[in-house]
Protein backbone atom coordinates (compact mmCIF):
# COMPACT_ATOMS: atom_id res chain seq x y z
CA UNK A 1 0.00 0.00 0.00
CA UNK A 2 2.82 2.39 0.89
CA UNK A 3 4.67 1.58 -2.35
CA UNK A 4 1.52 2.28 -4.37
CA UNK A 5 1.01 5.60 -2.59
CA UNK A 6 4.64 6.61 -3.17
CA UNK A 7 4.34 5.62 -6.84
CA UNK A 8 1.26 7.82 -7.21
CA UNK A 9 3.06 10.66 -5.45
CA UNK A 10 5.70 10.63 -8.19
CA UNK A 11 3.10 10.82 -10.94
CA UNK A 12 3.32 13.89 -13.19
CA UNK A 13 -0.13 15.02 -12.06
CA UNK A 14 1.12 15.52 -8.51
CA UNK A 15 4.17 17.65 -9.28
CA UNK A 16 2.44 20.62 -7.65
CA UNK A 17 1.98 18.59 -4.44
CA UNK A 18 5.62 17.47 -4.32
CA UNK A 19 6.99 20.95 -4.89
CA UNK A 20 4.53 22.50 -2.43
CA UNK A 21 5.70 20.07 0.26
CA UNK A 22 9.31 20.92 -0.62
CA UNK A 23 8.67 24.66 -0.28
CA UNK A 24 6.87 24.17 3.04
CA UNK A 25 9.74 22.05 4.38
CA UNK A 26 12.20 24.78 3.35
CA UNK A 27 10.18 27.44 5.15
CA UNK A 28 9.99 25.21 8.21
CA UNK A 29 13.73 24.69 8.20
CA UNK A 30 14.38 28.41 7.98
CA UNK A 31 12.07 29.12 10.90
CA UNK A 32 12.83 26.12 13.14
CA UNK A 33 16.42 25.04 12.50
CA UNK A 34 17.38 22.17 14.83
CA UNK A 35 20.98 23.44 15.05
CA UNK A 36 21.60 27.16 14.74
CA UNK A 37 25.19 28.43 14.71
CA UNK A 38 23.90 31.94 14.38
CA UNK A 39 21.28 34.00 12.68
CA UNK A 40 21.02 34.01 8.93
CA UNK A 41 22.70 36.91 7.21
CA UNK A 42 20.73 38.99 4.68
CA UNK A 43 22.56 37.17 1.88
CA UNK A 44 21.55 33.81 3.37
CA UNK A 45 17.92 34.88 3.51
CA UNK A 46 18.05 36.19 -0.03
CA UNK A 47 19.50 32.96 -1.44
CA UNK A 48 17.07 30.81 0.54
CA UNK A 49 14.16 32.93 -0.68
CA UNK A 50 15.45 32.62 -4.26
CA UNK A 51 15.61 28.83 -3.93
CA UNK A 52 12.03 28.74 -2.61
CA UNK A 53 10.85 31.07 -5.37
CA UNK A 54 12.30 28.82 -8.07
CA UNK A 55 10.47 25.76 -6.71
CA UNK A 56 6.93 26.54 -8.04
CA UNK A 57 8.35 27.11 -11.53
CA UNK A 58 9.12 23.39 -11.71
CA UNK A 59 5.42 22.53 -11.72
CA UNK A 60 5.13 23.57 -15.35
CA UNK A 61 8.71 24.13 -16.52
CA UNK A 62 11.05 21.60 -14.85
CA UNK A 63 14.04 22.41 -17.07
CA UNK A 64 14.24 26.18 -16.35
CA UNK A 65 13.53 25.43 -12.69
CA UNK A 66 16.43 22.96 -12.50
CA UNK A 67 18.83 25.44 -14.12
CA UNK A 68 17.66 28.22 -11.81
CA UNK A 69 18.00 26.04 -8.71
CA UNK A 70 21.52 24.98 -9.76
CA UNK A 71 22.43 28.64 -10.29
CA UNK A 72 21.18 29.59 -6.80
CA UNK A 73 23.11 26.64 -5.34
CA UNK A 74 26.31 27.73 -7.10
CA UNK A 75 25.80 31.34 -5.94
CA UNK A 76 25.41 30.13 -2.36
CA UNK A 77 28.72 28.26 -2.58
CA UNK A 78 30.50 31.13 -4.31
CA UNK A 79 29.36 33.67 -1.70
CA UNK A 80 30.54 31.40 1.09
CA UNK A 81 27.16 30.79 2.72
CA UNK A 82 27.55 29.00 6.05
CA UNK A 83 24.44 26.83 5.63
CA UNK A 84 23.64 26.15 1.98
CA UNK A 85 21.11 23.46 2.89
CA UNK A 86 18.00 25.15 1.46
CA UNK A 87 19.55 25.94 -1.98
CA UNK A 88 21.19 22.50 -2.05
CA UNK A 89 18.00 20.57 -1.28
CA UNK A 90 16.11 22.76 -3.75
CA UNK A 91 18.60 22.04 -6.52
CA UNK A 92 18.61 18.32 -5.75
CA UNK A 93 14.82 18.10 -5.84
CA UNK A 94 14.69 20.18 -9.02
CA UNK A 95 17.04 17.65 -10.64
CA UNK A 96 14.69 14.87 -9.53
CA UNK A 97 11.66 16.63 -11.08
CA UNK A 98 13.65 17.16 -14.26
CA UNK A 99 14.58 13.48 -14.45
CA UNK A 100 10.97 12.43 -13.90
CA UNK A 101 9.34 14.61 -16.51
CA UNK A 102 11.77 16.09 -19.08
CA UNK A 103 13.49 14.68 -22.20
CA UNK A 104 16.78 12.95 -21.54
CA UNK A 105 18.81 15.68 -23.27
CA UNK A 106 17.47 18.23 -20.79
CA UNK A 107 18.11 15.78 -17.94
CA UNK A 108 21.78 15.56 -18.94
CA UNK A 109 22.12 19.37 -19.09
CA UNK A 110 20.36 19.77 -15.74
CA UNK A 111 22.57 17.14 -14.10
CA UNK A 112 25.66 18.91 -15.45
CA UNK A 113 24.43 22.24 -14.04
CA UNK A 114 23.83 20.63 -10.64
CA UNK A 115 27.32 19.10 -10.71
CA UNK A 116 28.83 22.51 -11.48
CA UNK A 117 26.89 24.01 -8.58
CA UNK A 118 28.18 21.33 -6.24
CA UNK A 119 31.75 21.86 -7.47
CA UNK A 120 31.52 25.58 -6.72
CA UNK A 121 30.04 24.90 -3.28
CA UNK A 122 32.61 22.25 -2.26
CA UNK A 123 35.76 23.33 -4.10
CA UNK A 124 37.51 24.11 -0.80
CA UNK A 125 37.33 20.40 0.19
CA UNK A 126 39.57 19.35 -2.70
CA UNK A 127 41.94 17.60 -3.04
CA UNK A 128 42.32 16.57 0.62
CA UNK A 129 38.70 15.63 1.13
CA UNK A 130 38.24 13.75 -2.12
CA UNK A 131 36.44 10.71 -0.59
CA UNK A 132 34.00 12.98 1.21
CA UNK A 133 33.52 15.03 -1.94
CA UNK A 134 32.76 11.92 -4.02
CA UNK A 135 30.24 10.80 -1.46
CA UNK A 136 28.61 14.23 -1.60
CA UNK A 137 28.46 14.11 -5.38
CA UNK A 138 26.80 10.70 -5.19
CA UNK A 139 24.15 11.95 -2.75
CA UNK A 140 23.49 15.37 -4.27
CA UNK A 141 23.70 14.49 -7.97
CA UNK A 142 23.59 10.70 -8.30
CA UNK A 143 20.66 9.88 -5.99
CA UNK A 144 18.06 12.16 -7.64
CA UNK A 145 19.12 10.92 -11.07
CA UNK A 146 18.94 7.28 -9.97
CA UNK A 147 15.56 7.65 -8.26
CA UNK A 148 14.12 9.67 -11.12
CA UNK A 149 15.28 7.22 -13.81
CA UNK A 150 13.94 4.28 -11.79
CA UNK A 151 10.50 5.87 -11.32
CA UNK A 152 10.50 6.94 -14.95
CA UNK A 153 11.23 3.38 -16.09
CA UNK A 154 8.47 2.07 -13.82
CA UNK A 155 5.97 4.49 -15.33
CA UNK A 156 7.08 3.51 -18.83
CA UNK A 157 6.60 -0.19 -18.05
CA UNK A 158 3.17 0.55 -16.60
CA UNK A 159 2.16 2.45 -19.73
CA UNK A 160 3.41 -0.39 -21.92
CA UNK A 161 1.39 -2.87 -19.87
CA UNK A 162 -1.72 -0.70 -20.28
CA UNK A 163 -1.12 -0.49 -24.01
CA UNK A 164 -0.76 -4.27 -24.23
CA UNK A 165 -4.03 -4.70 -22.33
CA UNK A 166 -5.73 -2.21 -24.65
CA UNK A 167 -4.38 -3.98 -27.73
CA UNK A 168 -5.53 -7.35 -26.40
CA UNK A 169 -8.96 -5.90 -25.60
CA UNK A 170 -9.24 -4.47 -29.12
CA UNK A 171 -8.21 -7.82 -30.55
CA UNK A 172 -10.82 -9.59 -28.43
CA UNK A 173 -13.50 -7.13 -29.55
CA UNK A 174 -12.44 -7.59 -33.16
CA UNK A 175 -12.78 -11.36 -32.74
CA UNK A 176 -16.23 -10.95 -31.23
CA UNK A 177 -17.28 -8.64 -34.05
CA UNK A 178 -16.04 -11.13 -36.64
CA UNK A 179 -17.94 -13.95 -34.92
CA UNK A 180 -21.14 -11.87 -34.81
CA UNK A 181 -20.66 -10.94 -38.46
CA UNK A 182 -20.36 -14.60 -39.40
CA UNK A 183 -23.50 -15.51 -37.48
CA UNK A 184 -25.45 -12.62 -39.01
CA UNK A 185 -24.29 -13.56 -42.48
CA UNK A 186 -24.74 -17.32 -42.18
CA UNK A 187 -28.03 -17.33 -40.26
CA UNK A 188 -30.03 -14.12 -40.28
CA UNK A 189 -29.03 -12.69 -43.65
CA UNK A 190 -29.39 -16.08 -45.31
CA UNK A 191 -32.94 -16.57 -44.03
CA UNK A 192 -33.97 -12.99 -44.79
CA UNK A 193 -32.66 -13.38 -48.34
CA UNK A 194 -34.62 -16.61 -48.70
CA UNK A 195 -37.80 -14.92 -47.45
CA UNK A 196 -37.36 -11.98 -49.84
CA UNK A 197 -36.82 -14.38 -52.72
CA UNK A 198 -39.96 -16.37 -51.89
CA UNK A 199 -42.08 -13.24 -51.52
CA UNK A 200 -40.80 -12.12 -54.92
CA UNK A 201 -41.81 -15.46 -56.43
CA UNK A 202 -45.22 -15.22 -54.77
CA UNK A 203 -45.71 -11.73 -56.22
CA UNK A 204 -44.97 -13.07 -59.68
CA UNK A 205 -47.13 -16.20 -59.39
CA UNK A 206 -50.08 -14.42 -57.76
CA UNK A 207 -49.92 -11.28 -59.87
CA UNK A 208 -53.59 -11.53 -60.82
CA UNK A 209 -55.01 -11.75 -57.30
CA UNK A 210 -56.73 -9.13 -55.15
CA UNK A 211 -54.86 -5.78 -55.37
CA UNK A 212 -54.80 -5.65 -51.55
CA UNK A 213 -52.87 -8.92 -51.48
CA UNK A 214 -50.45 -7.58 -54.10
CA UNK A 215 -49.96 -4.46 -51.95
CA UNK A 216 -49.12 -6.62 -48.94
CA UNK A 217 -46.65 -8.65 -51.04
CA UNK A 218 -45.05 -5.45 -52.35
CA UNK A 219 -44.69 -4.09 -48.84
CA UNK A 220 -43.22 -7.38 -47.57
CA UNK A 221 -40.76 -7.49 -50.44
CA UNK A 222 -39.69 -3.86 -49.91
CA UNK A 223 -39.33 -4.34 -46.15
CA UNK A 224 -37.34 -7.53 -46.58
CA UNK A 225 -35.07 -5.96 -49.18
CA UNK A 226 -34.40 -2.99 -46.90
CA UNK A 227 -33.69 -5.28 -43.96
CA UNK A 228 -31.35 -7.38 -46.09
CA UNK A 229 -29.46 -4.30 -47.28
CA UNK A 230 -29.12 -3.07 -43.69
CA UNK A 231 -27.89 -6.48 -42.59
CA UNK A 232 -25.28 -6.56 -45.32
CA UNK A 233 -24.04 -3.09 -44.36
CA UNK A 234 -23.97 -4.11 -40.71
CA UNK A 235 -21.96 -7.23 -41.50
CA UNK A 236 -19.52 -5.11 -43.52
CA UNK A 237 -19.07 -2.67 -40.62
CA UNK A 238 -18.64 -5.50 -38.12
CA UNK A 239 -15.89 -6.97 -40.25
CA UNK A 240 -14.25 -3.60 -40.87
CA UNK A 241 -15.21 -0.87 -38.33
CA UNK A 242 -13.31 1.73 -40.38
CA UNK A 243 -16.20 1.68 -42.85
CA UNK A 244 -18.34 3.46 -40.26
CA UNK A 245 -17.92 7.18 -39.57
CA UNK A 246 -14.72 7.26 -37.54
CA UNK A 247 -15.35 3.66 -36.50
CA UNK A 248 -17.76 4.94 -33.85
CA UNK A 249 -20.79 2.96 -34.87
CA UNK A 250 -23.10 1.79 -37.61
CA UNK A 251 -25.09 4.67 -39.11
CA UNK A 252 -27.34 3.55 -42.00
CA UNK A 253 -29.00 6.99 -42.45
CA UNK A 254 -27.79 10.54 -42.64
CA UNK A 255 -28.87 12.65 -39.63
CA UNK A 256 -30.66 15.13 -41.91
CA UNK A 257 -32.84 12.30 -43.24
CA UNK A 258 -34.13 11.38 -39.78
CA UNK A 259 -37.60 13.00 -40.16
CA UNK A 260 -38.20 11.06 -43.38
CA UNK A 261 -36.94 7.83 -41.78
CA UNK A 262 -39.27 8.33 -38.81
CA UNK A 263 -42.17 9.03 -41.16
CA UNK A 264 -41.33 5.82 -43.03
CA UNK A 265 -41.33 3.85 -39.76
CA UNK A 266 -44.77 5.28 -38.93
CA UNK A 267 -46.02 4.49 -42.44
CA UNK A 268 -44.94 0.87 -42.14
CA UNK A 269 -46.72 0.58 -38.80
CA UNK A 270 -49.90 2.00 -40.36
CA UNK A 271 -49.66 -0.50 -43.22
CA UNK A 272 -49.48 -3.20 -40.55
CA UNK A 273 -52.87 -2.14 -39.19
CA UNK A 274 -51.94 0.32 -36.46
CA UNK A 275 -53.53 3.72 -36.20
CA UNK A 276 -50.59 6.03 -35.45
CA UNK A 277 -50.66 9.66 -34.42
CA UNK A 278 -47.19 11.11 -34.96
CA UNK A 279 -45.83 14.40 -33.62
CA UNK A 280 -42.24 14.72 -34.83
CA UNK A 281 -40.31 17.94 -34.27
CA UNK A 282 -38.59 19.02 -37.52
CA UNK A 283 -35.55 20.00 -35.44
CA UNK A 284 -34.64 16.32 -35.08
CA UNK A 285 -32.96 16.77 -38.46
CA UNK A 286 -30.20 18.64 -36.60
CA UNK A 287 -29.41 15.72 -34.26
CA UNK A 288 -26.01 14.09 -34.24
CA UNK A 289 -25.76 10.72 -35.96
CA UNK A 290 -25.64 8.61 -32.80
CA UNK A 291 -28.73 10.08 -31.13
CA UNK A 292 -30.53 10.21 -34.48
CA UNK A 293 -29.98 6.51 -35.00
CA UNK A 294 -31.12 5.82 -31.42
CA UNK A 295 -34.38 7.76 -31.97
CA UNK A 296 -35.08 5.84 -35.17
CA UNK A 297 -34.40 2.43 -33.62
CA UNK A 298 -36.43 3.27 -30.51
CA UNK A 299 -39.38 4.34 -32.66
CA UNK A 300 -39.23 1.21 -34.82
CA UNK A 301 -39.01 -1.09 -31.80
CA UNK A 302 -41.67 0.86 -29.90
CA UNK A 303 -44.21 0.57 -32.72
CA UNK A 304 -43.34 -3.10 -33.22
CA UNK A 305 -43.94 -3.55 -29.50
CA UNK A 306 -47.39 -1.98 -29.81
CA UNK A 307 -48.33 -4.27 -32.70
CA UNK A 308 -46.98 -7.31 -30.86
CA UNK A 309 -48.68 -6.77 -27.50
CA UNK A 310 -51.66 -4.49 -28.13
CA UNK A 311 -52.65 -5.96 -31.48
CA UNK A 312 -52.13 -4.69 -35.02
CA UNK A 313 -55.33 -2.58 -34.88
CA UNK A 314 -54.32 -0.61 -31.78
CA UNK A 315 -54.01 3.15 -31.67
CA UNK A 316 -50.49 4.40 -31.02
CA UNK A 317 -48.96 7.82 -30.51
CA UNK A 318 -45.38 8.77 -31.36
CA UNK A 319 -43.97 12.00 -29.97
CA UNK A 320 -40.43 13.22 -30.63
CA UNK A 321 -39.60 16.74 -29.47
CA UNK A 322 -36.45 18.82 -29.02
CA UNK A 323 -36.09 20.95 -25.90
CA UNK A 324 -32.85 22.77 -25.07
CA UNK A 325 -30.91 20.27 -27.14
CA UNK A 326 -32.45 17.27 -25.35
CA UNK A 327 -34.56 14.72 -27.24
CA UNK A 328 -37.88 13.90 -25.56
CA UNK A 329 -39.13 10.64 -27.06
CA UNK A 330 -42.36 8.79 -26.30
CA UNK A 331 -44.46 5.97 -27.78
CA UNK A 332 -47.80 5.05 -26.18
CA UNK A 333 -50.85 3.00 -27.13
CA UNK A 334 -54.43 2.38 -26.03
CA UNK A 335 -53.95 -1.32 -25.31
CA UNK A 336 -55.96 -2.31 -28.35
CA UNK A 337 -59.14 -0.80 -26.86
CA UNK A 338 -59.74 2.00 -29.37
CA UNK A 339 -63.06 3.03 -30.87
CA UNK A 340 -65.56 0.39 -31.90
CA UNK A 341 -65.12 1.13 -35.60
CA UNK A 342 -61.42 0.43 -35.53
CA UNK A 343 -61.99 -2.99 -37.00
CA UNK A 344 -61.19 -6.48 -35.70
CA UNK A 345 -58.44 -6.69 -33.12
CA UNK A 346 -55.90 -9.39 -32.43
CA UNK A 347 -55.54 -9.49 -28.67
CA UNK A 348 -58.07 -6.66 -28.14
CA UNK A 349 -58.81 -5.14 -24.76
CA UNK A 350 -57.93 -8.29 -22.91
CA UNK A 351 -54.36 -8.22 -24.19
CA UNK A 352 -53.96 -4.55 -23.29
CA UNK A 353 -55.26 -5.14 -19.78
CA UNK A 354 -53.12 -8.24 -19.30
CA UNK A 355 -50.04 -6.36 -20.43
CA UNK A 356 -50.75 -3.46 -18.07
CA UNK A 357 -51.49 -5.76 -15.14
CA UNK A 358 -48.49 -7.96 -15.72
CA UNK A 359 -46.02 -5.08 -15.76
CA UNK A 360 -42.74 -4.91 -17.63
CA UNK A 361 -42.05 -8.63 -17.40
CA UNK A 362 -44.43 -9.34 -20.28
CA UNK A 363 -42.65 -6.91 -22.57
CA UNK A 364 -39.25 -8.08 -21.42
CA UNK A 365 -39.96 -11.65 -22.45
CA UNK A 366 -37.92 -10.88 -25.57
CA UNK A 367 -34.86 -8.73 -26.08
CA UNK A 368 -36.63 -5.68 -27.53
CA UNK A 369 -37.04 -3.65 -24.35
CA UNK A 370 -33.70 -4.82 -22.99
CA UNK A 371 -31.96 -3.58 -26.13
CA UNK A 372 -33.87 -0.30 -25.94
CA UNK A 373 -32.78 0.22 -22.34
CA UNK A 374 -29.15 -0.51 -23.19
CA UNK A 375 -29.20 1.87 -26.15
CA UNK A 376 -30.72 4.67 -24.04
CA UNK A 377 -28.37 4.13 -21.09
CA UNK A 378 -25.33 4.32 -23.38
CA UNK A 379 -26.48 7.83 -24.28
CA UNK A 380 -26.94 8.92 -20.67
CA UNK A 381 -30.71 8.51 -20.44
CA UNK A 382 -33.11 6.06 -18.81
CA UNK A 383 -36.06 4.30 -20.41
CA UNK A 384 -39.34 4.44 -18.50
CA UNK A 385 -41.81 1.69 -19.42
CA UNK A 386 -45.15 1.07 -17.73
CA UNK A 387 -48.95 1.01 -17.92
CA UNK A 388 -50.77 4.06 -19.20
CA UNK A 389 -54.45 3.48 -18.53
CA UNK A 390 -55.46 0.39 -20.52
CA UNK A 391 -52.39 0.72 -22.69
CA UNK A 392 -48.64 1.08 -22.36
CA UNK A 393 -46.13 3.88 -22.61
CA UNK A 394 -42.41 4.08 -23.33
CA UNK A 395 -40.57 7.35 -22.84
CA UNK A 396 -37.06 8.68 -22.39
CA UNK A 397 -34.92 11.79 -22.65
CA UNK A 398 -31.64 11.66 -24.56
CA UNK A 399 -29.47 14.46 -23.13
CA UNK A 400 -27.72 17.01 -25.30
CA UNK A 401 -24.19 16.08 -26.35
CA UNK A 402 -24.68 12.40 -25.48
CA UNK A 403 -23.82 11.29 -28.99
CA UNK A 404 -20.58 13.25 -29.27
Amino acid sequence: MLIRWVSRLFDDRYAWLRLSLLALSGVGYLLFRPVADGPYSPVDWALAAAALAVSPVGVRWPFPAALGAALVFAAAGWLGQAEPIVPQVGATWAALELTLRAPMRQVAVGAGALLVGYLVDSAQELPSGLPTWLYGVTVVVGVPLLVGLNVRASHRLARQAEQRVAVEARAARAGERAAIARELHDLVAHHVASMVLRVGVARHVLSGTDPRVAEVFDDLHASGSTALADLRRLVAVLRNPALADGGAGYVPIEPGALPEALAEAVCRAVKGGLTVEAAIDPEVATLDAVRGLAVLRLTQEGLANVARHAGPAARARVCVRMRDGNVHWEVSDDGGGGSEDAGPRRGGDGEGRRRAEAGPTVVEAGHGLIGMRERVELLGGSLVAGPDGPGWRLRTVLPAGAGR
